[in-house]
């Protein structure tokens, strides 16, 4: 009788081990069971941090865990993403990657500390911001058609301004000279504020720069939106046509946030954020909130957004290369 019972109680721990187990293995026994951070790797009060903080309240709704946002800007997103990278692979530190993040700078930069996409488990694509081409006023040119036609009769003579050498409107003004065939000057500065702000003064021609940033200057006439650099026009600005329907057909310029974690965080928990996220952003208040700002909600599964990082790779690969820029 009692080797029976010690039979039985043998075979009860056997078969509980497995599942315990298991349960270790997936991470998702009481997962997420404290806080989590969500590293942003720029300063409070810009369009990156906004949408993270929108993000994060919806995450702690539907997680029950407090979601902590952690702002580490500097370098040009380089530091906060180290830090993401060299958290521990366990679900609870997050990091609101960039298209600068995680594609450009890996393009520009020979010394990055980390591979965007070997470091990394994406989770989501999160939000799609347009790119808007605007230009001062003044400028005789209403659209890109006559932009293109002006900067031909006046090579060399238009100035475009950005917020700093390899920043994504860099490369979206870039790209645009190698498809329109025009020549235009880099004008560099240190932030996309400060470009915006001598557009506004008649200092530069024209800008590219992201929708929430400027759609209020266009809507009180300081500014006129020639395009949208996205393919498809944005709900912020529906009478605004894109570039490709403009005249250079194919262009396509926008930029990006996406949520990852540190690499070899268990695929159950990526899982489960990815599930988290894309049930946040199909909340059409959140939604809503976006598009007025000028971004478009775009989630994604892990393996989309990797697929979307390498088609955004090649196309970036290409105007690097064009324009022959370098980033030590």
């Amino acid at each position: 009788m009692k080797f029976a019972t010690a039979l039985v109680a043998l075979f009860a721990v056997a078969v509980a081990l497995p599942a315990a187990g298991a349960q270790s293995a997936t991470g998702l026994a009481n997962y997420p069971a404290k806080p989590i951070r969500l590293v942003i790797t720029y300063p409070p009060g810009g369009n990156t941090d906004l949408v993270g903080r929108a993000v994060a309240q919806k995450l702690v709704e539907s997680l029950g865990q407090q979601v902590v946002v952690d702002n580490r800007g500097g370098a040009g997103g380089v530091l906060g993403t180290v830090i993401a990278k060299q958290a521990p692979a366990d679900g609870y530190t997050l990091l609101l990657g960039t298209s600068a993040g995680m594609v450009l700078n890996p393009l520009l930069m020979s010394k990055l500390p980390y591979d965007a996409l070997k470091d990394f488990a994406p989770v989501s694509l999160v939000i799609v911001n347009p790119q808007v081409l605007v230009v001062h006023p003044a400028l005789a040119a209403g659209n890109v058609r006559e932009f293109v036609a002006l900067a031909k009769a006046k090579p060399g003579q238009l100035n475009f301004g950005s917020s700093g050498m390899g920043t994504p409107n860099h490369l979206g003004g870039e790209m645009l000279k190698a498809m329109a065939g025009i020549d235009i000057v880099h004008v560099p500065y240190k932030g996309g504020a400060a470009s915006i702000a001598d557009l506004i003064a008649g200092q530069v021609q024209l800008v590219f720069s992201s929708a929430p940033s400027v759609v209020p200057h266009v809507r009180n006439g300081r500014l006129k939106a020639l395009a949208v650099g996205s393919a498809k026009r944005t709900p912020a600005l529906p009478n605004v046509p894109t570039v490709a329907e403009s005249g250079v057909p194919g262009y396509e310029y926008t930029t990006w946030y996406g949520i990852f974690a540190p690499g070899k965080t268990p695929t159950p928990i990526v899982a489960r954020l990815n599930t988290e996220i894309v049930r946040i952003l199909a909340d059409p208040q959140l939604s809503h909130r976006f598009q007025s700002q000028g971004g478009d909600p775009a989630s994604s599964t892990p393996a989309g957004l990797t697929a979307y990082m390498r088609e955004e790779t090649a196309r970036w690969t290409r105007v690097i290369k064009t324009a022959g820029i370098k980033i030590e």
